[in-house]
Formats: C-alpha cells, sequence, structure tokens
C-alpha cells in the first residue's frame, strides 16, 4: 500500500489553513509516519504534482489522500477527501457519522442536507 498526502498552497502563496490542520492532526496522532508521499497542490502552478492528481482523480478540494494497494485482483486506487473517513479505514479509527458528515459538509458547502 502506497499513501499521498496532498496539501495545497493558495494563490497568494499561503497554505491551506484546512490542509495544516490536517497535517496537524496527522502529526499529533503519530500517523504521519504512515504516510509515504507528501505532494503539494500549488494553485500558482497548474503542473504541479499536486494539482496534476487531483486532475487525474477530479478532486477538487484539498487536502486529499490517494491510496494505491495491489492485490490477486490487480492494482486499484481509493481517494479520501474526507479526513475522518481516511482515518478510520486506513488506521482503524472509531466511526463517528456526525462528525464524518460535518466534515463532508465543511468539505463540499454545495452538498444540501435531506
Amino acid at each position: 500500500m502506497r499513501i499521498t498526502f496532498v496539501k495545497k498552497i493558495l494563490a497568494d502563496g499561503q497554505p491551506c489553513p484546512k490542509c495544516a490542520d490536517v497535517e496537524e492532526r496527522l502529526v499529533d496522532s503519530g500517523q504521519m509516519s504512515r504516510i509515504d508521499r507528501v505532494v503539494v497542490a500549488d494553485e500558482r502552478d497548474p503542473e504541479s504534482e499536486g494539482m496534476r492528481l487531483a486532475v487525474q482523480h477530479e478532486v477538487a478540494k484539498a487536502p486529499f489522500f490517494v491510496v494505491e494497494e495491489a492485490d490477486d485482483q490487480g492494482p486499484s486506487t481509493t481517494v479520501y477527501t474526507v479526513y475522518l473517513r481516511f482515518v478510520r479505514d486506513m488506521f482503524g479509527g472509531k466511526r463517528d457519522g456526525v462528525a464524518e458528515a460535518r466534515e463532508a459538509m465543511r468539505a463540499n458547502p454545495d452538498l444540501g442536507l435531506i
């Protein structure tokens, strides 16, 4: 398994606040050691590796995680745009549906409640 963490640099050169928050959580929890690569999506450079990954995986928001695995069925790629879901699936974290829903709503403000 190979895990790539994609964080963003904004057009004004500042780091994305949400990306910094997620990175801090990863460090504080000790989970950063399980991340294989950290890639930057620089809004000022559409050819930056992170921006190319965002286009390739049709991701519009950062941060996100790309998990590449291989098994008997062949290679597979899963993209996580919600940090708590990523942690739960990859590191066996406790499921907190309300927190996941809140994070999903923050990550996707265009979603509506049902």
